[in-house]
């Protein structure tokens, strides 16, 4: 009984020392111009302003997250060129035809997700694409060979044969479209990779030679192709063949 009425004390005395040197810090402010206030406040309260702030912003993104997710979305696209072109006007125009059957949802298209092996936080790239993916906000990828790879890693690629009709994957083969690889192969602790591991499949499409990529990927410098991947987590699916059809269509 006697430690409780020690702490009680203790407690109220902490208070009012905390109120007494409120008091002060107001006083000082008062008498200070706008400028000393603003030092002030920063000499004094800054790590408490940063806290406030880092809480502040943490927030707004988990809320920016959970209004993005409870919004009605037909397709998710996330496109990493080899350029730095806009495609969004191709995608305005392939948005209005989707959107003429009169089904709700909108098209949110991601050109803000770089990804590139020569930068060295390229980690931080991997780490975003795979949050991206198990939050189900991404159900194509239009991208370069480096995150195509790191998606085969993943074995978030969703084998085209098992989602295309046979006659739509008949075409991308006549057209040598197709891409034949090797999907779930990671390196372990010790960067040994297991070739048991690997899954055979039609993974993508290479989009040489077909309008978008003429318009937004070619340069003289550049030769690499893009890649078209419909991730397999996506529930949008039917749509998503409706974007791979557009891309690949003359």
């Amino acid at each position: 009984m006697m430690r409780m009425k020690k702490n009680k004390n203790s407690h109220n005395k902490n208070t009012s020392s905390l109120r007494a040197e409120l008091r002060q810090d107001l006083d000082t402010l008062k008498r200070l111009d706008t400028r000393g206030k603003l030092q002030f406040l920063w000499d004094y309260y800054r790590w408490r302003i940063l806290v406030c702030v880092c809480v502040v912003v943490i927030v707004g993104m988990f809320a920016h997250m959970l209004w993005e997710g409870q919004r009605p979305c037909r397709l998710r696209v996330c496109v990493v060129l080899n350029t730095e072109d806009d495609c969004g006007v191709w995608f305005r125009d392939f948005t209005k035809a989707l959107k003429s059957d009169g089904k709700e949802g909108d098209v949110d298209i991601n050109q803000d997700q770089p990804f590139d092996y020569d930068n060295r936080y390229y980690y931080l790239y991997e780490v975003e694409v795979m949050t991206t993916i198990s939050s189900k906000r991404m159900d194509v990828a239009i991208c370069g060979a480096d995150m195509y790879r790191y998606l085969l890693a993943l074995n978030a690629c969703l084998p085209l044969d098992t989602a295309l009709s046979d006659d739509f994957i008949s075409y991308l083969s006549a057209q040598e479209m197709l891409c034949y690889d090797t999907a779930n192969l990671r390196e372990d602790e010790n960067g040994k990779v297991n070739l048991a591991d690997g899954i055979d499949g039609y993974f993508a499409i290479n989009l040489s030679g077909t309008e978008f990529e003429r318009t937004y990927n070619q340069t003289e410098e550049n030769e690499k192709p893009l890649y078209a991947v419909i991730i397999a987590n996506t529930e949008h699916l039917e749509d998503s063949k409706t974007l791979i059809q557009a891309l690949v269509t003359p």
